[in-house]
């Protein structure tokens, strides 16, 4: 037993080591590429909010509906158990308000908290860790000016090992470095501050890169989609098929800024978010900044890749009150969708009261697993944007797993032109994800 012992020790010594020296933060600050919404001359607090706006900070801290901006436990649903995101409003008990300059940059920086404990990578420090200390005290400036909220932390529901935060050192050894964002020379000024949006603030790769069995990122297949939490987070590589190298500037711009692009779709789930909480609110310069950047992201497949059809057969055959051309759909889907979903959606898929119900060359329609399409119809979806404020109920507590699966494939063979494969367990699966 004392060997045994003795090992352990050695073991948490050496990784310990380890990890202190692949870690160390011995790298200069870096020079953190203009970012347009936020120059360096600008009031702090202007750059404080827009930075913060920049990183999504509120879709993970403050929870939907609330009044209690950024005062977290916001659920995290993982496959080893709920993670709660954390109280950072500037309320001293509970939330952030006694941390100094330095934790808090070394919070972002080194996922390290107050007192030394190791932060669960479902915060994206290994993104934040990219940010220039004057954008990330910029950040601590503005949440330090709002009003503070009291609200105890949610305790983690973490299965063991997982909820041994000192592993987390060995999982930060493997997986994570400490280093600032360093622009590339060779590429332009609009390019390198379109990397630093989407990899340092925007932390794009989050949802949309695979990650391994240690839900690490797998950089090799970077921003080729990935499913989290229960919905797919699409492609948005370059790749011309599966990804967004065929739409335009003025489709990518659209979509990121009111959450919709004719023909591509509408965002929902956690895009939707990233919408109203973040995106809409960039500058136009940086959002062709962000979309310059995408579009050198190398082409890739990915897993589960998507075949969009924008010419449906049965779809283009429907008129806007009537269905054609589904001889051999599932009466019981088509009745479903129907009594619940043509009085918006249109058997014509065009979206009778505005362009965002519209399901033509939408990504979810083509997906024949439905992950999203199933998640929509459980939970709904919305959207507040510019001048715009989107919601579809969700049908979860009115239909069976069995009609959900049925309304599921019938939108996938109708509007995608393809063979849903949407079973009644996987709707019973994806209820409990949300």
């Amino acid at each position: 037993m004392r060997r045994f012992l003795l090992i352990v020790v050695i073991l948490l010594l050496v990784g310990t080591g380890v990890y202190l020296y692949l870690n160390r933060s011995d790298q200069a600050d870096g020079t953190a590429p203009t970012v347009a919404g936020a120059p360096p001359s600008a009031d702090v607090l202007a750059r404080g909010e827009y930075l913060t706006k920049a990183a999504d900070c509120a879709a993970c801290h403050t929870v939907p509906g609330s009044n209690r901006a950024f005062a977290g436990g916001v659920p995290f649903r993982l496959p080893f158990g709920t993670i709660y995101s954390s109280n950072i409003t500037a309320d001293e008990s509970t939330g952030i308000g006694s941390w100094s300059d330095d934790e808090f940059v070394r919070a972002l920086h080194d996922g390290i908290g107050k007192h030394g404990e190791h932060l669960y990578p479902a915060f994206p420090y290994t993104s934040y860790t990219l940010l220039s200390r004057s954008d990330v005290l910029a950040i601590k400036a503005y949440l330090f000016s709002l009003p503070k909220v009291s609200l105890p932390n949610k305790p983690n529901d973490l299965s063991f090992p997982y909820n041994q935060r000192w592993s987390i050192g060995f999982w930060n050894a493997a997986f994570f470095k400490s280093q600032r964002f360093q622009p590339d020379a060779a590429q332009s000024p609009q390019w390198n501050s379109g990397k630093y949006l989407a990899t340092a603030l925007g932390h794009c790769a989050e949802c949309h890169t695979p990650r391994n069995g240690m839900f690490a990122l797998q950089h090799g297949e970077e921003l080729s989609g990935e499913e989290l939490q229960g919905w797919h987070a699409y492609n948005i590589t370059s790749d011309q098929t599966h990804g967004i190298g065929a739409w335009s500037d003025g489709e990518l711009a659209g979509y990121l800024s009111t959450g919709h692009a004719d023909g591509r779709g509408s965002a929902s789930g956690p895009m939707a978010e990233a919408v109203e909480n973040s995106l809409r609110f960039l500058q136009p310069a940086d959002t062709s900044a962000l979309i310059a950047y995408l579009r050198s992201v190398p082409a890739r497949t990915g897993k589960d890749p998507i075949t969009v059809d924008s010419k449906p057969a049965a779809a283009l055959a429907s008129s806007d009150f009537a269905p054609a051309g589904d001889d051999h759909a599932d009466a019981q889907g088509a009745k479903l969708f129907e009594g619940a979903c043509a009085g918006c959606h249109q058997w014509n898929g065009k979206g009778q009261q505005t362009p965002y119900a519209s399901l033509i060359g939408t990504r979810g329609v083509n997906d024949m697993r439905g992950v999203n399409v199933t998640q929509i119809l459980l939970h709904g979806s919305s959207l507040r944007g510019e001048g715009a404020s989107i919601f579809m109920p969700g049908f979860g507590d009115a239909y069976s797993n069995t009609e959900i699966a049925a309304i599921s494939n019938y939108v996938i063979g109708h509007f995608g032109n393809k063979q849903g494969t949407v079973t009644p367990d996987d709707v019973a699966a994806r209820r409990n994800q949300m």
